[in-house]
Order: structure tokens, then sequence, then C-alpha cells
């Protein structure tokens, strides 16, 4: 006999992503409020969190080892949409990486692709633990393909989340450290190879990459988002200037401003202390996340939640980072806040396999 599955439930993680949620409609709704073609913004994000509530609800459902079963057949969908991504997707921004859904918006397969690939690298190292080179290079070849075609549209930021998903699960899934050694001077040549080169890098993203180390350089071109970005946030100072009266945010200064750069709306409109409170939400949420690593009852669900909680760890140190210039510009989301379907779903989902690998190990049997 077993407790109820109310019982098992980790409530504070769910109650705090959904929380975070929230939190994001009301700073949305705020950094669009002088903005006519973002106005709808927030209902469509609100929109998008009840049906990231559903997705929770059952990915927690979901027993986490069928994950397991069905990693092949959701590396190969994911395949598919990237490739429909990369011959006649949706484009903005100088990238393609939407699928166009008509009255429904567009769809973003690289964002659910960062779950799925965390599951198929935790499902490949838990069949065929790496005991050499050989288990080392096909886990890198099945990551491969999926990682290039992210990069190809170009979408470094999410390119680099796949890296670092890998990386974790690689650490905590060798048999021996020397193995990770290689892996990790292999990626050090390859990320030498691509910043050197124009073959892979679009001139935008190499000029992120030279502002980041010359941040003076170009401050009316290149450098204007990143220069706006630490003015707004500067701006709050301690308490900041109010919901809605940030002027940066407000005039549009700083742009993406529901979307990559939402951080900078807090920091300009609620401060210090309300940048700080955000942080500190998060911290719990990834406290929260651990638990589940803690509470992993086999191989796969470690690995699997490692990488889950790497993914959402990664967000958010990068988003924050970029926004105060001790981070290359890289497009990345702020998990739960930033703008955008594709992006909060695969956050609710992830939320939602966390909390079934916590309450499997919760299963009391008397």
């Amino acid at each position: 006999m077993e407790r109820p599955w109310y019982y098992r439930f980790n409530w504070f993680l769910a109650i705090a992503a959904v929380t975070l949620a929230v939190f994001g409609v009301v700073v949305i709704q705020s950094a669009n409020l002088h903005d006519p073609t973002g106005a709808n913004e927030w209902r469509r994000q609100m929109f998008y969190i009840f049906a990231g509530i559903g997705i929770l609800a059952l990915c927690a459902w979901i027993d986490y080892r069928r994950w397991q079963r069905w990693a092949l057949a959701l590396y190969v969908l994911n395949l598919v949409l990237l490739i429909i991504v990369f011959k006649g997707g949706h484009s903005a921004l100088g990238a393609q990486r939407w699928i166009s859904l008509g009255p429904l918006g567009t769809f973003q397969p690289s964002e659910p692709a960062k779950l799925i690939l965390a599951i198929v690298i935790a499902t490949r190292l838990a069949r065929n633990p790496i005991a050499g080179p050989r288990e080392l290079l096909f886990t890198l070849a099945a990551v491969a393909p999926a990682a290039f075609l992210i990069l190809k549209q170009p979408d470094m930021g999410t390119t680099l989340t796949i890296l670092a998903i890998l990386s974790a699960q690689l650490f905590f899934g060798v048999t021996r450290l020397t193995y990770f050694g290689y892996y990790a001077f292999g990626s050090a040549v390859a990320a030498a190879l691509v910043v050197g080169t124009n073959f892979v890098l679009k001139p935008f993203q190499r000029n992120r990459l030279l502002i980041f180390l010359h941040p003076n350089s170009d401050p009316q071109g290149a450098g204007w988002s990143l220069n706006q970005s630490k003015i707004a946030v500067g701006s709050g100072e301690l308490f900041g200037k109010g919901l809605h009266h940030g002027t940066q945010t407000q005039l549009n200064f700083v742009p993406e401003h529901s979307r990559d750069f939402i951080f900078t709306v807090v920091g300009e409109e609620l401060g210090y202390v309300g940048a700080l409170s955000l942080v500190l939400a998060y911290a719990a949420v990834i406290g929260g996340a651990l638990t589940a690593v803690f509470a992993a009852r086999d191989r796969f669900g470690l690995l699997l939640a490692i990488g889950i909680v790497t993914m959402l760890a990664f967000h958010i140190v990068v988003n924050i980072g970029m926004t105060l210039g001790i981070m290359p510009i890289t497009g990345i989301p702020l998990p739960f806040l930033s703008y955008g379907g594709s992006a909060i779903l695969t956050d609710f989902a992830a939320i939602g396999v966390l909390l079934n690998i916590h309450m499997q190990k919760d299963k009391v049997v008397f």
C-alpha cells in the first residue's frame, strides 16, 4: 500500500514554477504597455500558461521510465521538425527557427529539442555506459545532427544549452573521468574553430562576441542592446521606478524587452530588491528541482534529472548574465518569464518530468 499521490507530489516546485509564470505575465504586460505590436502578448502568455499547467500535470502523471522507451521516436520526430524548419520554416529577426501554425501562431522545435535530447542522452548513457572512446563517439553522434541543424538556424543560445546538458550528463554518466576529459578537450577545440572561422557563425553572432569582449567598441550599433540593458538595470537602483514607469522599457530603448531582455524590465521597474527577489525565486526552483536528482531511483532518472536541472540553470544564469554584460548575448529566454509559447511549454514539461521522478522515489510500500 502506498500513500496517495498528493502526499508524494512536490507542491513547492510546481507552485513556484506557476508563480514565476504568472509574475512573467505581469512583467510582459508592463513591458508592452506602450508597444502596440505586443499589446496582446500578455493575454497569449496566459493561454500558454494554462496549456503549460496541463502539460505539467500530464508529465507528472506519466511514469518517467516511459520516456526511455519513447526516446527514439521523440528524437526522430524532433529531427524531422528541425529539418522542416531548415528547409522552409518561418523567418524573423534574421533567424529561421519557427514553423507557422496559422492562426495559432508559430512553433519553435528547437525548444522541446533540449528536453528531448536530455531524454535521448540519459537513455543512451543508462543503456550503454561510456567505458571507452567508442561509446563516447556514439553518444556525440546522436546529439550532433540536431545540434547542427539548430546552430544553422542560427540559434547559438539553444546550441550552447544542448552542449551544457550534454556536458553535465556526461560528467555524471562516464565510468572514468578520463573519458570526460577527452570530450572536454574536443569541445574546446571545436569551440575555438567555430569562433575563429566564418563557416558556422553569422556576422551578427560574431559581433555579439566581440561586443562582449569590447563593450564600448560600437555603442550605437552592435553594442546598443547591451548598453541599453545595463542602463535600464542600473537606473532601477534599489526599489525601481515602479511598474509601467521604466523609461528605457516604456520608450523601447531596450529591444526584445518582453523576450530575451525581460530581466531588464524587472531591474528597471522593480529595482535591486525586485531583481534579487527574482533570483532567489529561481534559486528556490533549482533547489526544488534538485530534490528530483537526489530522489532518482535508477541511472536513467538520475541522468535525466541532471540534464533538466542543467537546462533550467543554464538558461537562468546566461540570460540574467547577458543583460548585465557578464555573459555574451545569445538569445536565450528566461524560464517562465520570457514571452513565447514553445519555451514556456517546454519549461512546464521539464518540471512535470522532475515531479514524476520525485514522486517515484517517495512511494511507500507496506
